[in-house]
């Protein structure tokens, strides 16, 4: 036989043998890389032993507070801005000029009608004379009669468009932002300022239906600030949302005067405290151990090692607990968290 066929038949025995090795290798620590699920292993949880307990009724429902005005200040008269009198973070007063517009055209054509009200002035005194002496008809007075009419209507329509030339607060507020400066153009409907008044703020809260019950209108409710939770505040409730939004939960706005200081700065967050006067007993879990549906609320109870599903029935929720009225005895053990691959019958071990 051919040497030479018989070293290319053993590379090639070879070469296949070196590819099969190396792709059982390959497999071998693809295998080792990969997750694979023990249904025996214990899945580590966190888990809370259930006892009855009294529930006070207070409830707190978290909110944020918004100013109760902003607004975007723009001039109602086009025209270059020659100054601008206030800056960011600026206190102003209702009336307060905050921006002056080039009006200097506006003065000139106001001078010029003045002086042709003089000259209509003098001829209706002239003709007056004249017509009561029937030196003239008297349609030639009721002509400068009109004319002075409608010079002193062009008088009063200058003086407004130089008024408009001074932009001023709408009310008492704060800039928040300067959105023009100097030198620029101003036209109506292009902001220059914002300003805002937190000397009373809006707090909106959200709240489930079942908790509407506890709202009526006008009444007041005790405020909290989170970031002053020894300030006091007293919220008066504004409005009540007639449609739920995407959470199918209602909002619900309060009114609050905020402190001399103005402490209380839009976008903190707050509480609004109701106290029910009532104590109830019964068995409150997290509302984070509650899985499947609102219609058929269920948990995990840990027995004899296992997870097992329990179904439970909801009295109600306080805030983001829930109270159970069945399905839970006291003294039963319930996970908590380590939903991760938990199933029903699922091994379990708690976490010290």
């Amino acid at each position: 036989m051919n040497w030479r066929k018989i070293a290319a038949i053993v590379a090639g025995v070879a070469l296949i043998a070196l590819v099969v090795f190396k792709l059982k290798n390959n497999k071998e620590i693809a295998v080792n890389k990969v997750y694979q699920y023990d249904s025996e292993k214990p899945i580590r949880i966190d888990a809370d032993k259930l006892q009855y307990g009294y529930i006070n009724g207070d409830l707190g429902f978290t909110g944020t507070f918004e100013p109760y005005k902003e607004s975007k200040i723009s001039a109602e008269q086009s025209g270059k801005i020659n100054r601008i009198l206030v800056d960011v973070g600026t206190a102003v007063k209702k009336g307060q000029t905050l921006v002056q517009l080039d009006n200097s055209l506006l003065n000139l054509q106001l001078q010029s009608i003045m002086v042709q009200i003089e000259g209509v002035e003098k001829d209706v005194n002239r003709y007056t004379v004249l017509s009561q002496a029937d030196a003239i008809q008297g349609v030639q007075l009721e002509k400068a009669e009109l004319g002075l009419k409608s010079a002193q209507v062009q008088k009063a329509t200058l003086t407004e468009q130089i008024a408009k030339t001074t932009v001023k607060a709408p009310f008492d507020g704060i800039i928040t932002a300067k959105l023009n400066e100097e030198g620029a153009f101003a036209a109506p409907g292009i902001p220059l300022l914002q300003i805002t008044d937190i000397s009373q703020l809006k707090f909106t809260i959200n709240v489930s239906e079942n908790d509407l019950k506890h709202f009526n209108p006008k009444q007041s409710y005790a405020i909290t600030s989170d970031a002053f939770p020894d300030v006091s505040l007293e919220g008066k409730e504004l409005m009540v949302g007639s449609k739920a939004n995407m959470g199918s939960s209602f909002p619900i706005q309060f009114l609050v005067r905020n402190t001399p200081d103005l402490r209380i700065k839009s976008g903190m967050f707050g509480k609004a405290i109701l106290n029910l006067e009532q104590n109830k007993k019964g068995i409150l879990i997290p509302g984070a151990a509650i899985i499947g549906s609102s219609s058929q609320p269920q948990v995990y109870l840990v027995k004899d090692g296992k997870a097992m599903l329990q179904n439970i029935t909801i009295s109600e929720r306080i805030g983001n607990k829930a109270l159970v009225s069945s399905g839970l005895n006291e003294g039963d053990v319930l996970v908590t968290s380590g939903f991760i691959n938990l199933f029903d019958g699922a091994n379990v071990s708690i976490k010290k």
